[in-house]
Parts: structure tokens; sequence; C-alpha cells
């Protein structure tokens, strides 16, 4: 058996034990109405893809559907802060599965999620898709439908084995950005944020005064529609975001890269290294061991 699925057969054994007097009770979501605990099981690697590097689990949440995961381990002895990160509107791919890995290198529990099924836009050219046809459908970053997935999501990792429950961050790139950002506004507890390449419309910068964690933001100066951007994720708009942010007082970090483009940290290995390097930094900062 491999290191997760020795570990949840244990914890499923003692939960046994105490299920038996212990009280039932619904656990409440932070936010869009979940008020079960989502379900983890060990699932099964997708073709073709390594399966000693990670480990795969399945999320299924009450009216949502099941979202795939791979679970990166740090080396050591946890428990471990833990990253959950959201991928684009291009969809889940290897892609973010190495960033996991990449992320666990520096000590991290990293879990890549595909928080929608499928995948659209200019930026699909950039990535390899993963497919995992059982998770919810596309919707905005904002609506309801995905504050509960990533909520889902949120709850899950919370309970993987090794995971720290009291220091869990958000990594979202592009749509995932702005539904991770959505989800802190919502009040939703989480100790740190990361944006990569996200949209920022005005209605989010007005929210500044909102924010209650601290923020990474990781941008390209050549961010644009041609690569799978929009008029919310023009640098601008990012640098009004952090404008609003500081000025509320807000802990922001901030790191735009000139030559970098809305999937840079996929099209550039310079670029993919440093923000690896950045988020590293950014979590042992604030999601204490």
């Amino acid at each position: 058996m491999k290191w997760y699925l020795r570990t949840m057969v244990a914890a499923a054994s003692a939960s046994l034990v105490l299920a038996s007097c212990a009280p039932k009770r619904s656990v409440p979501a932070a936010t869009g109405g979940l008020v079960a605990r989502p379900s983890v099981a060990v699932a099964t690697a997708p073709v073709g893809l390594d399966t000693s590097a990670v480990e795969w689990v399945k999320v299924t949440a009450p009216g949502l559907g099941a979202m795939l995961a791979a679970v990166a381990r740090p080396q050591g002895a946890g428990p471990f802060p833990t990253l959950l990160i959201l991928h684009g509107t291009h969809g889940f791919a290897r892609e973010y599965v190495r960033l996991a890995q990449d992320v666990a290198r520096h000590g991290m529990l990293a879990v890549a999620a595909c928080w929608f099924s499928g995948g659209a836009g200019a930026g699909a050219r950039f990535v390899t898709p993963i497919p995992c046809p059982e998770a919810p459908p596309l919707s905005a970053a904002s609506s309801s439908a995905a504050q509960r997935a990533v909520d889902a999501l949120v709850q899950a990792v919370r309970t993987l084995p090794d995971a720290r429950s009291d220091q869990v961050a958000l990594f979202g790139h592009s749509r995932g950005g702005g539904a991770a950002l959505n989800y802190v506004l919502s009040g939703a507890t989480v100790q740190a944020v990361v944006l990569n390449s996200a949209g920022y419309p005005p209605e989010l910068a007005a929210r500044a005064r909102e924010v209650r964690v601290p923020i990474l933001m990781l941008h390209g100066e050549g961010d644009s529609p041609d690569d799978g951007g929009s008029a919310m994720t023009d640098v601008q708009m990012a640098r009004a975001f952090e404008a609003a942010l500081r000025q509320a007082g807000r802990q922001v970090e901030t790191k735009y890269y000139a030559e970098g483009e809305h999937n840079g940290i996929f099209t550039s290995a310079a670029q993919h290294d440093d923000e690896v390097e950045r988020i590293a930094a950014f979590l042992r900062a604030h999601l204490a061991r």
C-alpha cells in the first residue's frame, strides 16, 4: 500500500472505534451551503501518469460530483502546512500536478485538484489536460457553484493524512485565482492566498478592506487575451488591486514579470522556478509549522 492508503486505513479503523460513542453531527461549510463534510477516497491514477510521484484521491460532495486531486507529500514527518492548487479556465492538467510536486519539495503538502471538468480558451494550448468528467461543470469564479466546489476541496484537504488542518493556503491560476479570491471575500477561513495571473475587476478592488489573509500576487506584465488572459487580467488591473490592498492596510506581496504572459508559469522555466521559490517563501512566512 502507498502512504495515503496505509494512513487512511489506519485512521478509518480508529474512527470505527470512536464512532460508537461519538454523537453524529453535520459539519457546516464556510460557504456555498454545504452542510456535510465531503468524502475523500483513494482514486486510480489517470492513464499515462506516473503513479509513484503523487497519491490520487477523489473528493465527493453532495450536489457537486467527484473532483480528482493529486496529493504531493514532502519528505519527513508531518503534519505539514497545506496548499490547495486551483487550475484556470484551460482545465485540470499535468502542469498543475508538477507544480504540486515542486512546492512539496519545499516542505508543504500540496494538492492539485480538478475543481471543474473540461477546459477552454486560448490558454489550453499551454497545458496537457487530465480528464475529470465527474467534476462540476465550468462556472464563473464568483458563482455559488464555484464557491461550493472550492469549499468542498478546502474541507477535504484539511482531513488528509499529515495535513495541518489549521494551516491551509490557496493557489489559483487565472479563473482559479478568481475563485480563491472570491472564496476569501466570502469570509471563508484559509490562512493565505497565492494569486497567479488572476483577474481583478473593479468590484473586487472595491472590497479590498474585506481581505483578511496575506496575499501573494504573481503576474506577467504582458498578460493579454492572446494567451488566455482577458481585460480583467491586464497588468494594470492587477496593480490597481494591489494599490487597493495597500491603501486598506492589508498584507500583500507582489512580483510582476517583465517578460511574463498570462501562462508564463507554464511556458517559461525561469518564471516557473522563480514562482515556486516565492510561493515557498511566502508560505513559510505565513503558515507556521
